[in-house]
């Protein structure tokens, strides 16, 4: 306190009763957040208890990461501390987001030990637009149906509306998840195998065919595989020719062995994996051992 009656502080004083630095309370000052209530016969700043708390307040909404200009805003009365804090919150939502992609992308780095051309397509892929995660799901589906007319459109309109966005809180698997996803999309023998699943999938149908009908077949399939699995039935038994029994009803064996092979190739199971972690279900709503065994026990019914 200067030593001329009025109580007023230097600088360098305020400094001491604040702890903080002369130089991060000049340059406060200088940027119009801590202006001085008067200055010394010497030219120098003075600041009053008042300044003390304003400089407390400012200190405060700095350490929470609100920009100067922010906080500048919020002293001269255009705006409040909590219209502030909600377009900071949103901000921050907007940067973890941003963290979590890079971290997905350097742990996925890490585990593939990628060279830098590897990195650079992943870290890419990472962060493409909603609407071009939609592109490439878009291309992928049309490349894959093409010509299909009897394609079961409940089908091809789940495929078209799966993945096409993460989550808006993306955890580091399904970031991870959609990188793998994405590549794979992308890759001409993927979409030929794929290409032979919607085939056999228009070839089982008429155009009087209900939709969905697809879906019910599967979801079928996966409940008497699980209850199959889960009495621990092994596909060579006679109770399993009873649920391949039970399953095809008046179908060919051979002809439904042939379809979902198709549907049990590892890429295909994977693929069916990703989506499912990208979704947030997690890898064992792909149903990969329910087919798995629905195709042993149908070989065994087969011979082939």
């Amino acid at each position: 306190m200067i030593d001329d009656g009025t109580g007023l502080l230097t600088i360098g004083e305020l400094a001491r009763v604040t702890g903080l630095s002369v130089r991060t309370i000049r340059y406060w000052s200088d940027e119009g957040a801590l202006p001085p209530v008067a200055r010394s016969a010497g030219g120098y700043r003075l600041y009053d208890a008042a300044s003390v708390a304003r400089l407390e307040l400012i200190r405060t909404l700095r350490e929470l990461g609100l920009a100067l200009a922010d906080v500048c805003r919020v002293l001269a009365g255009e705006t409040t501390v909590a219209q502030v804090a909600a377009a900071h919150v949103v901000a921050l939502d907007a940067q973890i987001r941003s963290l979590k992609v890079t971290r997905a992308v350097l742990s996925t780095v890490a585990k593939r030990g990628s060279d830098a051309e590897e990195t650079s397509l992943m870290n890419r892929l990472a962060r493409l637009s909603a609407a071009e995660r939609r592109r490439i799901i878009e291309e992928f589906v049309d490349e894959v149906f093409h010509g299909l007319d009897t394609a079961d459109p409940v089908i091809l309109e789940r495929m078209r509306n799966t993945a096409a966005d993460l989550p808006e809180d993306p955890t580091p698997e399904q970031v991870d998840a959609w990188l793998e996803l994405a590549e794979m999309l992308q890759d001409p023998d993927f979409r030929a195998e794929m290409r032979k699943v919607a085939e056999f999938n228009a070839a089982d149908r008429g155009h009087d065919t209900p939709a969905g009908a697809s879906l019910w077949f599967s979801r079928r399939l996966v409940h008497l595989g699980a209850r199959a699995r889960e009495r621990g039935l092994a596909p060579d038994s006679p109770e399993a020719a009873e649920v391949v029994g039970e399953l095809l009803g008046d179908a060919d064996p051979a002809a439904v062995l042939e379809r979902l092979r198709s549907h049990a190739t590892h890429r295909v199971a994977r693929y069916r994996e990703l989506l499912a972690v990208v979704k947030g279900t997690g890898p064992e709503a792909a149903y990969r051992e329910e087919f798995a065994w629905v195709v042993a026990a149908l070989e065994e019914r087969t011979g082939s």
